[in-house]
């Protein structure tokens, strides 16, 4: 599809199929919000203990994320699926693929909890721990990991009813768990209401708490026999694993798990060259990178409705519908990226003054709130067009361009802005601007091309 062609189809946008669009994409937008609003959060409550406190619950991130791949993949790959089966009306098969979701999810979660709380501390050490934050990010590592089993879970389910167009549910679920987390964080960070302090401690198990509530919610929200997913339902049917659906997720699952992998270790590399800038620059680089979730996750509502509408409208043979779901999400993401930039323009300094005392922190803050302004443009439309190939089951072309931009581009230009050419901090954000530039080049050019409407899955 080239520039004209999508000219054309913005044109013939009616209202209904805008409606359609943020009728699924608000509650996705919404949940992903409070998602990283609670982050912020929790980084602020976190810095009324110390800076250090800040790092070491940074650096516990792309680790947690790097265990978490496989139930992230597995939970693209559920979503575009049952998308397309409900868009092909074949109830059975839609189950089938939770089904088997879920038993992979509640076996490998298993796995990965126990490794990461054994191995915790030279984890900690490798992503590039110091004296002042080792003990701190070990706790809470271990305390996010061994709890992981109810955000796998809760992932699965809440991705197959997004394939039937259900983000209601995901958005009540974490809503709910972000709420339950900032309270546990009242209560057990410094202590109150009779409450021990826990301090970190207490911020990990406020968190595994929350997820622990959102996981019920989730398994309640598929106990109902009429729903299009239903537990019940599989269970009275007998539906389990079928071979035929088993090679579609596989192949999905496979390209996407190679993705996460390689883009967490990119992540990763990236984190631990901020970290060796010292305590005082990666806090504000942890800080940076919740308010850089926070513009994420705006697109990332967005992203889930093109997944979702476009996995329906080709199950049903109808790619002009699928052009125009496109189109709109995109045009929504140009205007959320515009509002977020100019609040990173104009309270940048008001915002990092919130979480910190220290000047040289908050000019780091400064820096970072500028290089955002240009990143959060590139990062909500390569987040959509990302979501339109994946509702396309393009999972090969996702996972290649994400490979090379975030494992390759990113840590490489980072490293050498950073270290070679003496930016710090600096040259560490030019990196991750560079990736997300590369991202959106590449999905855009994808996007446009059309080839995307006509992948069979």
């Amino acid at each position: 599809m080239d520039i004209q062609t999508e000219k054309k189809t913005k044109k013939r946008f009616e209202k209904r199929d805008i409606q359609k669009v943020v009728s699924v994409a608000w509650p996705s937008a919404l949940e992903s919000f409070f998602v990283a609003l609670a982050g912020i959060v929790d980084t602020y409550m976190v810095s009324n203990l110390n800076s250090a406190a800040v790092a070491a619950v940074g650096l516990t991130t792309q680790p947690k994320f790097i265990g978490l791949a496989p139930f992230l993949a597995l939970k693209i790959a559920i979503s575009a699926l049952v998308a397309r089966r409900f868009g092909q009306k074949d109830r059975d098969k839609a189950n089938s693929i939770m089904m088997m979701g879920l038993i992979f999810t509640v076996v490998g979660s298993i796995i990965v909890s126990i490794l990461c709380v054994m191995y915790a501390e030279p984890i900690m050490r490798f992503v590039g721990s110091q004296p002042d934050t080792h003990e701190y990010a070990v706790t809470y590592f271990r305390i996010i990991m061994g709890g992981m089993i109810f955000n796998s879970i809760q992932l699965a389910i809440n991705a197959a009813q997004r394939g039937v167009g259900n983000t209601k549910i995901a958005m009540r679920t974490n809503v709910t768990a972000n709420v339950v987390n900032v309270i546990g964080n009242y209560l057990l960070i410094e202590g109150h209401l009779g409450f021990p302090a826990l301090g970190v401690a207490g911020a990990a198990i406020a968190t595994v708490f929350g997820t622990a509530v959102a996981c019920l919610m989730s398994i309640l929200s598929v106990l109902k026999k009429e729903s299009f997913v239903s537990l019940i339902y599989a269970v009275k049917k007998r539906i389990g694993f079928a071979a035929d659906q088993l090679g579609s997720m596989g192949k999905l699952f496979g390209s996407e798990l190679m993705e996460q992998f390689l883009v967490r270790i990119g992540f990763l590399l990236t984190a631990m060259f901020a970290a060796d800038m010292g305590t005082d620059a990666f806090a504000a680089h942890q800080v940076g990178m919740n308010l850089m979730s926070l513009t994420f996750a705006l697109g990332d509502g967005f992203s889930v409705a093109a997944v979702a509408l476009i996995g329906k409208s080709l199950g049903e043979e109808k790619p002009e519908m699928a052009k125009t779901y496109a189109g709109i999400c995109h045009r929504f993401a140009l205007c959320l990226s515009a509002v977020m930039s100019v609040i990173f323009l104009l309270g940048g300094r008001t915002i990092f003054s919130l979480f910190f005392a220290e000047e040289v922190i908050i000019e780091y803050g400064v820096m970072i709130a500028r290089m955002l302004i240009v990143i959060c443009l590139f990062q909500m439309s390569q987040v959509v067009f990302t979501g339109c190939l994946r509702g396309a089951g393009d999972m090969v072309y996702v996972m290649v361009i994400g490979c090379i931009s975030v494992a390759v581009l990113r840590p490489a230009s980072a490293y050498l802005l950073a270290y070679v050419c003496e930016l710090g901090l600096l040259g560490v954000w030019c990196g991750i601007m560079v990736d997300q530039g590369a991202r959106l080049l590449g999905t855009y050019l994808r996007y446009r091309s059309g080839k995307w409407t006509k992948i069979k899955i």
